[in-house]
């Protein structure tokens, strides 16, 4: 078939673009033996050809310079667009007739040295991959942004697109005349409309990029370095710019000084992006930020603060661990985000005014690996990914969190001054290019002179958690007889791993829990006595892990649980604090706690508590408990305590505080009642508000959404709200106040188009999905269960893959807590032919039935 012309149909196009090349990690290790790459040069137009933003499409030109060991060898390149133009190979035209976008294009009989050049039409995409395209309700302005990780650049341009075939990439941009062209590299010059950028230094495909729009601009210098933020210009007003580049300053200082080697691109600018699907992402010199996230509207509390912090810090360590130095393949992912989920609260902790961060990983991030890692779907830290696809669905609490925990560890094993040198010979030895985990570790063994591989193994080629219990004998005369530290392993997982472990010896003394004693002991096997406590005064709260030195879970005694129910805020750590509410919700979700005795726990403890992220992050545990883990016919009283709780912690708040926010955020979450109803239906009204407390912006729709929810307000009001706020965030919020009618009639309609549109706006998607289900609306959810899992296989074929992957985890029926659920999932998964990480997805939403199941019957019986 001769080039495309531009006449296949609508459906066509959008299903080619839907699908990219699933790269296998055999072809790749080939590709990378046959060809070195040196040089892209990439022209992109993105105007409708009278100098207006394009719309559907837009026109892709790609030289690609490179060399192939084997002459006369045939390879292929990656290009997922709609139309290929045409194609020259060393000046001579390519037969594109077999080309499609899940193939790429076929290289045959490359010379000794190549040139090749397609030119090709790209379509923008809505879904946050690719080059995303974007229309900003206020000012109608366009904007768009690239994500290409994992192997998306192919979207745009014509690559090899593989982490280790680095090369430079030299890009021209042809734009609005009115807007910004943002890229690796700072701009050389514009001629007309037309933005042209210096070569890059050599890099992946996957951290290339560019960003344009009439962006909002904010720049500075820092030791050398030209700083930049931008955002949409209708969000400028409320972009705290400042703050983003003290955070980015201290980050710079800090990892200059501990990695050893500069960074190395002239500038380093950060793009706040709208409809952003992740956090964040580490282009190199070009990060692209969730808008949504980390530009604040209204008023936040610390916990935000924070978290944009350490994402910001996050993807300043990638500029060194991920784009300096680059995996070889995917199967070292996790330890490009579990370093830089490491570095950042290192140097959240030791260089900004976040000095308890690593509270907050325990509290936030290292539960999620926990959860993550008791699910089916387990695996370790370290897998081998036979393709792309095995890729995508990987990234997840294993690869960050559990990965940065066992970084945490290796750095307390070898020491910081040793984990550091080995780091810094790391740096320098592979810099520009592509290394993997045994490189490191080789780098690390010869600074620290220990052996290393076994340790590796146990912490990175096991999967699952074990869990500490301490078991306690106490003499007559109140001291320690035997101490004993029993590790437990599931028994599909019965890997007993080393711990060195922190045991934290606690005395009630007045109103307070002070810390007598810690002592440092390693924990191996199934049984560990602990020799140096035989004889000494027992304790009255025995906390093992204390300090969190290593990734389990544990358990307290009895009798230190007794204590901690009454004096856990005596203690004047704050992480400390967070092991004991780590462990209470290890138990909730073990069904070895009963909700309602969590609750209580919740109820004396916690309004008093000090650290916003531990409010943060046990408010939402709390909640999660009520929906997911309560015996049905004793959840109203439990949202009921969890309400005044709230109510009561927010009256005792300081005002304009964050722990005000923040228990305003809970007790509009707990609403239920009819009075607590009316009481969120004054505040959207101005009635009674709590000194000090705003109710604008985003704690506004949240107020909405409970009372919608809940059929505490017309769905007129969303209308009306949605005209008071007509932005991007408020068109996302009024989705997900729609999708939340409690009616049969707007279920049925949202659910439609949930599985029948297949182009909705990946914003669209996320919105309806997060406002369909929820937990006062569970018989009316109810129907949709068999539903589901009709609507599975249509999706995944016919969307890309992150809205693909959003439906299912989203979608699943999770709040139907029911042996039912359980075997219409079994079925489901027994048929034959389901895609491998679809599967993974459905089996994750059924853990949690299974477990919500088991938590439900411990909390009855506790009834």
């Amino acid at each position: 078939m001769a080039p495309s012309t531009g006449t296949a149909t609508a459906n066509d196009r959008r299903r080619h673009v839907a699908g990219v090349r699933n790269l296998r990690q055999v072809e790749a290790v080939d590709r990378a033996r046959l060809l070195d790459v040196a040089a892209y040069d990439i022209s992109l137009d993105l105007t409708d050809g009278a100098g207006y933003p394009g719309e559907g499409t837009f026109r892709t030109t790609t030289e690609v310079r490179f060399a192939c060991a084997e002459p006369g060898a045939d390879s292929f390149i990656e290009l997922a667009v709609t139309t290929v133009l045409s194609a020259t190979l060393n000046g001579t035209a390519l037969d594109t007739s077999d080309w499609t976008p899940q193939t790429g294009l076929r290289l045959p009989g490359l010379a000794a040295e190549n040139v090749l050049v397609v030119e090709a039409v790209g379509t923008y995409s809505t879904t946050g991959q690719g080059l995303h395209r974007s229309v900003d309700p206020v000012d109608k302005e366009v904007y768009l942004y690239s994500q290409f990780e994992t192997t998306d650049a192919q979207r745009v341009y014509a690559c090899f697109d593989q982490p280790d075939l680095k090369a430079s990439f030299t890009f021209h941009v042809t734009a609005p005349a009115h807007w910004r062209v943002i890229s690796n590299m700072p701009p050389l010059r514009r001629d007309g409309l037309t933005v042209h950028f210096p070569p890059t230094p050599r890099m992946s495909t996957y951290v290339t990029a560019i960003c344009a729009g009439p962006y909002h601009e904010v720049r500075d210098t820092h030791d050398g370095i030209d700083l930049g933020v931008f955002c949409r210009q209708s969000m400028k007003q409320y972009l705290d710019a400042d703050d983003i580049l003290l955070i980015t300053k201290q980050g710079f200082d800090f990892f200059h000084q501990e990695f050893g080697i500069r960074y190395p691109l002239p500038k380093y600018d950060q793009v706040y992006s709208p409809e952003f699907n992740a956090g964040a992402m580490e282009n190199f010199g070009c990060v692209v930020h969730a808008e949504q996230h980390y530009i604040f509207r209204s008023p936040v509390t610390d916990f935000e603060y924070e978290q944009r912090a350490n994402t910001i810090l996050h993807e300043l360590a990638h500029m060194w661990f991920g784009d300096l130095v680059t995996m070889r393949w995917w199967d070292d992912l996790w330890l490009n985000e579990s370093f830089a989920e490491w570095a950042s609260h290192w140097c959240n902790t030791r260089a900004t005014r976040f000095t308890d961060a690593w509270t907050t990983f325990l509290s936030i991030r290292k539960n999620w690996g926990y959860r993550q890692d008791q699910l089916s779907s387990t695996h370790p830290v370290y897998c081998e990914m036979p393709d792309v696809e095995a890729v995508e669905v990987n990234f997840d609490g294993i690869t960050y969190a559990k990965g940065a925990s066992v970084v945490k560890q290796l750095v307390a094993y070898v020491g910081i001054d040793p984990f550091l040198t080995g780091l810094r010979a790391y740096f320098q030895q592979h810099q520009w290019g592509n290394a993997t985990f045994d490189d490191l570790l080789s780098a690390l063994e010869a600074a620290s002179g220990k052996e290393l591989r076994k340790f590796a193994a146990q912490w990175l080629e096991t999967a699952q958690v074990n869990t500490l219990r301490p078991e306690l004998t106490i003499a007559a005369d109140g001291t320690y007889e035997q101490v004993v530290v029993l590790q437990e392993a599931p028994a599909a997982y019965p890997t007993l791993r080393t711990h060195r472990i922190g045991i934290g010896l606690y005395d009630v003394v007045g109103s307070a829990l002070v810390r007598r004693e810690l002592i440092e002991a390693d924990v191996d096997g199934e049984r560990t006595e602990i020799a140096t406590l035989a004889g000494r005064r027992a304790a009255d709260v025995l906390l093992l892990n204390d300090d969190d030195l290593t990734y389990a879970k544990l358990r307290l005694d009895p009798r230190s649980m007794d204590t901690v129910a009454d004096h856990i805020l005596g203690m004047d750590n704050s992480l400390a604090r967070a092991l004991v509410w780590t462990a209470a919700w290890d138990m909730v979700r073990d069904a070895e706690l009963a909700v309602r005795d969590y609750i209580k726990l919740i109820a004396s403890g916690l309004p008093a508590e000090r650290d916003i992220n531990l409010v943060t992050a046990t408010i939402r545990q709390a909640q999660s408990a009520l929906v997911f883990y309560a015996d049905p016919a004793w959840a109203p009283k439990g949202w009921h305590v969890l309400a005044d709780t709230a109510r009561t912690a927010l009256r005792d708040a300081e005002p304009g505080s964050g722990f005000q926010l923040a228990w305003a955020r809970s007790f509009a979450a707990a609403a239920r009642t009819p009075d607590d109803l009316a009481v969120l239906t004054g505040w959207l009204d101005g009635v009674d508000v709590p000194s000090g407390l705003t109710i604008q912006a985003d704690l506004r729709w949240g107020i909405l959404h409970a009372l919608i929810a809940n059929g505490a307000a017309d769905p007129a009001q969303i209308e009306a709200e949605l005209d008071r706020d007509r932005t991007a965030s408020g068109e996302r919020q009024a989705a997900l106040a729609r999708a939340l009618i409690p009616t049969p009639e707007s279920k049925a309609e949202t659910w439609r188009r949930l599985v029948e549109d297949h182009d909705l706006p990946n914003w669209l998607q996320r919105s309806m999905l997060q406002g369909f289900q929820h937990s006062a609306q569970v018989a009316l959810t109810a129907p949709f269960l068999p539903a589901f899992f009709d609507a599975l296989m249509p999706v995944w074929e016919h969307r890309d893959s992150e809205p693909a992957a959003e439906f299912v985890e989203l979608g699943y029926p999770s709040f139907q807590v029911s042996e039912d659920t359980v075997a219409r999932t079994e079925a489901w998964l027994a048929e034959p032919g389901r895609p491998a990480p679809l599967r993974r997805l459905v089996g994750e939403g059924r853990d949690g039935i299974v477990r919500a199941l088991k938590a439900r019957a411990k909390d009855a019986a506790a009834g």
